[in-house]
């Protein structure tokens, strides 16, 4: 497994590291404008490195020519939604973290692929793509492939079905609008809609659009992170090691499916 370089050493950062460590990542390099949080992270990361007995050198600081060689990058840099924002509410202030991560993405890495976490995820994927100039489909983001998994959750909540057993499908952005597509979603190869009643089904594709807002009131203070740590983690481990998984994501098209 090639390097793979983290940008934002936050709750989401640390998580997808964490991750990718477990999935025997052998070089990774954790970056943050706090120097001593990616540091910091990096030496308790290499601590549990030891614990999962899996050999990974761990670069980390504030100095962006540690993205120099990375095959993979993951940016989770940006401010977190608080109780009441939606993600949209993060546009002004993530807008600006983003296109200068991105810059310096293309100061110093070459040819990467690059994975956007930060949110609102769409947008922020729009802007790395524009801003580094990297052919388009090199740059994408985590976009619904967590909003999948958390529709097959509660669906699996709901129907005691093993999550291994459901295909569920959520297209459209990683926000209020998504769409949750039940008659796409199966659960052990029979379509949703035949397993559950109409108010059952309205319940189920309302808790997924809702789920990430439901888990910020909660919290208090931050958001989600284990869920789109996970999803990105699982994002690097399909490309690296070519899994040809059919996966969500939000992606720079042109022209594709009769959108420009």
């Amino acid at each position: 497994m090639q390097k793979i370089a983290i940008i934002g050493a936050g709750n989401v950062g640390g998580q997808v590291a964490l991750s990718l460590i477990g999935e025997g990542a052998p070089h990774l390099a954790l970056l943050d404008v706090a120097d001593g949080l990616a540091k910091g992270k990096a030496l308790d990361l290499e601590d549990a490195a030891s614990v999962l007995k899996r050999d990974c050198k761990i670069e980390a600081g504030s100095d962006f020519s540690l993205l120099k060689d990375a095959g993979i990058i993951v940016v989770t840099a940006g401010l977190a939604r608080k109780p009441g924002m939606s993600r949209d509410d993060l546009l002004k202030k993530n807008s600006e973290i983003v296109k200068g991560v991105s810059s310096r993405i293309k100061q110093y890495a070459v040819n990467p692929i690059v994975i956007v976490i930060t949110n609102p995820v769409d947008l922020m994927t729009y802007l790395a793509a524009e801003a580094t100039g990297f052919d388009k489909n090199r740059v994408f983001g985590m976009g619904v492939s967590l909003d999948g998994a958390r529709f097959a959750n509660l669906i699996h909540n709901e129907l005691q079905a093993p999550v291994s057993h459901i295909e569920a499908v959520v297209i459209g952005s990683h926000g209020q609008t998504m769409v949750p597509a039940p008659h796409m979603t199966k659960v052990s190869g029979a379509r949703l809609e035949r397993l559950v009643d109409k108010k059952i089904l309205g319940h189920l594709v309302k808790s997924t659009v809702e789920r990430g807002a439901s888990i910020v009131a909660h919290l208090g203070s931050g958001s989600a992170y284990f869920g789109p740590a996970a999803a990105a983690a699982c994002l690097v481990r399909a490309i690296v090691k070519d899994e040809k998984r059919i996966i969500g994501a939000c992606a720079y098209v042109n022209g594709e499916y009769g959108i420009k």
